[in-house]
């Protein structure tokens, strides 16, 4: 799966009047996604939909706005997307008494170790659970994990074939237990498996344009574009083709170019709305070179 680009969240602003319905078609969504595994573990399967769901309710919990904010948010997001040949989910600890939290994680040090998914049952086929190794400590478990199921194309066929069974098994010393993967989830995982999943977010229809922006101009160096979604009225963005160019090490003669860019579309933007704010952001020597014109308030 592609992961989630800027141009395709919207702002917080018209995001608060689509939340409810959002919100009711994502839950529903998740429902059939959702595998208890025994009492006290849950996964809950992830794809690009699901974690949209997730960045836009951090951006209007958070009140994010700024489009170097918005993109930090995506890049730690999107690692949860699963990538082609792969199966992402969020696995949870559940523990509805509050004075075993401490002594339940405790017990469940090791899990990392111990959780997969397998696939027929004479001639089992065994696919260990990796989890995300910036979440783990030694003698601490953290009550939400991330994981993934790689997949071979092997492995990603039996899968897909219903004949074959697939279920998740955890056999840690302390929790062992195994449950049949259900068919919904796994009709709904094969989806993920075998295209992109159908956007759920109303009023965004990715087949419109598939990159999600519109292209104002280019040249073979640089291009202006305006997001299907922008973040503020007259939203433009201004960036080198191609990716990894950054501030700190972009040429003489691109950064001129880039300026000439930003100056003719400031120019416009103010002939438009009789005024332009112009944004860049810093925060280390990889943040990716572009700028943001937006109409200003009056």
């Amino acid at each position: 799966m592609k992961p989630l680009a800027l141009a395709e969240m919207i702002d917080a602003d018209r995001y608060a009047g689509l939340r409810p319905d959002y919100r009711r078609t994502v839950i529903a969504y998740k429902r059939s996604r959702r595998l208890a595994v025994g009492e006290n573990v849950t996964l809950v399967f992830e794809n690009r939909e699901t974690i949209r769901f997730q960045v836009q309710e951090m951006l209007w919990v958070e009140g994010i706005r700024t489009p170097n904010r918005i993109q930090h948010e995506l890049d730690s997001y999107n690692e949860l997307i699963p990538t082609p040949g792969n199966l992402s989910a969020t696995l949870f600890v559940d523990i509805t008494d509050g004075e075993a939290i401490r002594s339940t994680l405790e017990r469940l040090v090791g899990i990392d170790e111990c959780v997969s998914l397998v696939l027929g049952t004479d001639d089992e086929q065994v696919i260990t659970a990796r989890f995300d190794p910036k979440q783990m400590e030694e003698d601490r478990l953290s009550a939400v994990q991330y994981i993934q199921f790689r997949l071979d194309p092997t492995q990603q066929q039996r899968f897909c074939d219903p004949m074959q069974a697939a279920r998740i098994r955890i056999d840690h010393p302390n929790y062992r237990r195994e449950v049949e993967i259900a068919p919904e989830t796994r009709s709904s995982l094969i989806g993920d498996l075998e295209t992109e999943p159908d956007c759920l977010l109303p009023e965004f229809d990715p087949s419109e344009n598939p990159d999600g922006i519109e292209v104002l101009f280019e040249t073979s160096s640089v291009r202006a574009l305006r997001p299907i979604r922008p973040l503020a009225p007259g939203h433009v963005i201004v960036e080198p083709i191609g990716s990894g160019t950054t501030l700190l090490d972009a040429g003489p003669e691109l950064l001129a170019e880039l300026m000439a860019a930003v100056q003719r579309v400031a120019r416009d933007i103010v002939q438009e709305s009789g005024s332009c704010r112009i944004q860049t952001e810093l925060e280390d020597d990889s943040a990716p070179l572009c700028w943001h014109l937006y109409a200003a308030p009056k």
